[in-house]
């Protein structure tokens, strides 16, 4: 029998896996229809890293060949850009079930808060890998998921900041040794919003009005307490990012050398992840070391890099252990390379 044209393999049934990455969505949806709105936190923090741990990791480098199919392949792309609409729709309804004061108080806070679990689990995670791609649509629809969530800034400061200071005390976005999660947080929310500032203030100003006006019009459609939800669920969103950043990078730290200049970045300056399930929920996000080696590099060609450093798990099951200093330390001080 003939092998298939080349077309005909340029869709695999394995790279459909990454729509996965679109179900985040349902989480706060099925949490709504049940009446159980903690649904999305047993989700994302229960059954996925438990599915982690039965599905094993996958740490196996893709050939020339695969490489190349991967990084052309179109269906990745449509996949980062058809969370945007659901992401709107989510926002959206959420904003009008809260408005209506159809819930109690506390299943409220759970709904607002389980919307910026997706808003943030997968919105600023599909925001990050499209604000590093050329096109201009790529780049309009990474600005606008990341004003959905009230951190226009971020992108600017991401790659012309985190970028090239990764892994140095210079750097608000990488988590020292030692450092918890709950000292980290306000130091890296304004050492980023500052940098941001003197890189480009347009790249603050103007995300920041979108947002408002986001949030304005939603409270005119729906009432006060749309807008609370919207700036609660934005709130959760970003708190998810800056506990990701937190893990990326913690107490990893490159080397200054004679001339005050610090070493090139290494795939030694970030922690990565292998977990099958979580990987495609985070369209290859935990492949982190790869990503700063090549950070034009689409989602689905990142590869593991032998010498990063490994987390003991994915980012659901380390994203609560980092909210708990006594055990991250616990378990993250003796995995941190002695010579970093």
């Amino acid at each position: 029998m003939s092998s298939p044209p080349d077309g005909a393999r340029g869709f695999a049934l394995r790279d459909a896996r990454f729509l996965l990455a679109l179900t985040v969505a349902a989480a706060p949806v099925f949490g709504h229809a049940l009446g159980q709105y903690w649904h999305a936190f047993a989700v994302f923090f229960f059954a996925i890293p438990l599915l982690d741990f039965a599905l094993g990791r996958d740490a196996a480098p893709a050939s020339p060949e695969e490489l190349e199919r991967l990084k052309q392949g179109p269906f990745f792309r449509f996949v980062l850009h058809a969370w945007v609409p659901l992401q709107m729709g989510l926002i959206g309804w959420g904003a009008w079930l809260i408005g209506s004061g159809s819930l109690g108080a506390g299943d409220a806070i759970l709904f607002t808060a389980s919307v910026g679990l997706a808003t943030g689990a997968a919105g600023i995670t599909i925001a990050h890998e499209l604000g590093h791609k050329p096109p201009r649509l790529d780049r309009f629809l990474s600005r606008l998921l990341l004003v959905s969530v009230s951190y226009g800034h971020f992108t600017v400061e991401h790659n012309r900041g985190h970028h090239v200071r990764v892994a140095t005390p210079e750097d608000p976005a990488s988590a020292r040794y030692g450092e918890s999660f709950w000292r980290f947080l306000p130091r890296t929310l304004i050492g980023q919003l500052a940098h941001a500032w003197q890189l480009d203030r347009s790249e603050v100003l103007r995300p920041w009005a979108a947002s408002l006006a986001i949030a304005a019009t939603l409270g005119l459609a729906f009432g006060p307490w749309a807008v609370a939800f919207f700036f609660g669920q934005a709130a959760v969103a970003v708190l998810q990012l800056e506990a990701v950043n937190y893990i990326e990078h913690y107490g990893l730290q490159r080397k200054k050398l004679p001339d005050g200049r610090y070493e090139r970045p290494t795939a030694a300056h970030a922690w990565d992840a292998y977990e099958r399930l979580s990987n495609c929920f985070l369209v290859h996000l935990q492949r982190h070391a790869d990503h700063h080696l090549n950070p034009g590099r689409p989602y689905a060609a990142l590869q593991p890099q032998a010498e990063s450093p490994k987390l003991p798990a994915g980012y659901p099951a380390m994203v609560p252990l980092a909210l708990l200093p006594p055990l991250w330390f616990a378990v993250m001080n003796r995995r941190v390379p002695r010579s970093a």
